[in-house]
């Protein structure tokens, strides 16, 4: 009923009950602001078109309600054209399962685990290429087994020849095991092995096929949310595979850097601009790095929300920035599924079409990549904490405690309204300079 209290949406993902210390949700189902599933199947047309604009319109004002999270996920991502039709779509879907089960068979057929069910936590292989025969590895995979058994213990080996891909891909499987067992912990979802096996799958198969990147940590807190609200595991590895399209950049490593630096350039740059003298205070504590802004851009906000808040805060934040020309951006290295869908590269953008933080860049004359919102996010909670961090931080230690501290108590709402404040004044300020 239109201005009832919102329904609280914890139910949707259970907490183990010994865990009392999670931060607590503000994130509540609206009646007449969050999106219903009634009103996402009437945005689209008999054929399958959806209406792009109504929806982001609509989780702006109150998010996705968890029944349907999943595949409006898949749009705000750009894994569909809102404009292709529900047989468009169905064919695309089928070819991506088929695609992510045949790499998945490639990885299987160097190492046994994958599909198994089971994951790992102890390396199988060294620097130089290798196997390690650890009994524990076969422990993990087949628990109440001798570990003395070393026909079991060869059956699990990775299979040669071992070029430099495998080798890396290999050194890759047990540290992604680790960060699984990690990773929401918390939630009741991953007390069956069979999740936690899930999670471990995909990731190793993304390791696989982008060489670039590979895994780094924080990956797994990114993917986590996708198997919960996909159920096909297939179509979760999409969609991780689409944010990851956004993100992989934070994630490239040298010898020299960590690719989120960039990121936290952008956030010095926009916070000198916007509030110089948080700024300089930040550069005389010795923190004109942003630094401990890492983890906020890394993940997304992942650990300082609730799991709960941390996905509606994603879908304000995918909205807001939704460009209708994901999709055809995203599928040019594909061009047979390209094909199959009706995408309108070429066409002139509709702003209608577009989040209301798109909308403010399309204003831009400008050859230069837009900032992401997640820089004007965590410059909005910078400034939001202005005040306390000029009094309080005496040291780069005050200055992370006194982030640590919001966790729990930050509106993903509030944030995403003052990230778009921001970066309007940071446009007119910039444009004076």
């Amino acid at each position: 009923m239109w201005g009832a209290p919102g329904e609280p949406a914890d139910s949707y993902y259970a907490v183990r009950p010994e865990c009392t210390d999670v931060p607590r949700t503000r994130f509540k189902i609206k009646p007449g602001k969050t999106l219903s599933a009634r009103k996402w199947q009437a945005a689209f047309s008999p054929d399958g078109h959806l209406d792009i604009g109504k929806t982001l319109r609509r989780i702006q004002r109150g998010g996705i309600h968890p029944s349907i999270r999943g595949e409006v996920w898949e749009f705000l991502l750009g894994c569909y054209d809102p404009q292709s039709t529900f047989d468009e779509r169905d064919q695309i879907r089928q070819h991506r399962r088929v695609q992510y089960a045949r790499w998945k068979n490639e990885c299987r057929e160097i190492f046994p685990v994958i599909g198994s069910g089971k994951y790992i936590t102890a390396p199988v292989i060294t620097d130089d290429g290798q196997p390690i025969q650890d009994p524990f590895v076969l422990l993990e995979t087949n628990p109440g087994t001798d570990a003395n058994n070393a026909d079991m213990v060869n059956k699990l080996l990775p299979r040669g020849p071992f070029d430099k891909k495998i080798i890396q891909w290999l050194l890759t499987l047990h540290q992604i095991g680790l960060d699984v067992m990690r990773t929401d912990r918390t939630l009741v979802f991953y007390e069956k092995q069979e999740n936690l096996s899930k999670l471990w799958d995909i990731l190793s198969v993304y390791a696989w096929i982008d060489t670039d990147v590979g895994y780094g940590q924080g990956m797994s807190d990114l993917c986590s949310p996708m198997i919960i609200l996909l159920e096909d595991e297939a179509d979760a590895f999409w969609c991780f595979e689409r944010l990851m399209r956004r993100l992989r950049g934070n994630f490239r490593c040298t010898e020299n850097s960590v690719g989120v630096e960039t990121q936290l350039g952008y956030l010095a740059a926009v916070t000198q601009v916007i509030d110089p003298k948080l700024h300089h205070h930040f550069e005389t504590l010795g923190g004109g790095d942003y630094l401990f802004a890492f983890r906020m851009l890394m993940v997304l906000f992942r650990r300082e929300f609730s799991f709960c808040d941390s996905l509606y805060l994603w879908e304000m934040m995918w909205a807001l920035e939704y460009d209708p020309d994901l999709f055809s951006l995203y599928e040019e290295s594909v061009p047979k599924i390209a094909r199959a869908v009706g995408s309108n590269k070429g066409k002139p953008k509709s702003t209608r079409q577009c989040g209301k933080y798109e909308r403010e860049n399309m204003k831009i004359k400008s050859s230069d990549a837009p900032l992401p919102i997640s820089v004007f996010l965590v410059a909005s909670v910078l400034k939001d904490k202005s005040s306390k961090l000029l009094h309080e931080a005496r040291g780069l230690d005050d200055v992370v405690k006194i982030l640590n501290d919001m966790t729990g108590n930050l509106d993903a709402k509030k944030a995403c309204i003052g990230a778009l404040k921001l970066h309007k004044k940071y446009l007119k300020k910039a444009k004076k300079t």
